[in-house]
């Protein structure tokens, strides 16, 4: 169950910086995480400024 960024994310891409694997890219609005490459560690969620990232 990989992470995602919902609609409340800001794209201040603090999270992209966060991700070991580098699954966090900016997207059309907000950043994404591809969710197949997410080892589902929690350094993004931690790192979110409006806790936009959630397990899905």
């Amino acid at each position: 169950m990989a992470y995602i960024i919902s609609d409340e994310c800001i794209s201040c891409g603090t999270c992209e910086g966060e991700c070991p694997l580098s699954c966090i890219s900016a997207g059309d609005g907000k950043y994404v995480i591809d969710a197949d490459a997410c080892i589902e560690c929690g350094s993004c969620a931690a790192s979110c400024p409006v806790e936009a990232i959630k397990k899905d």
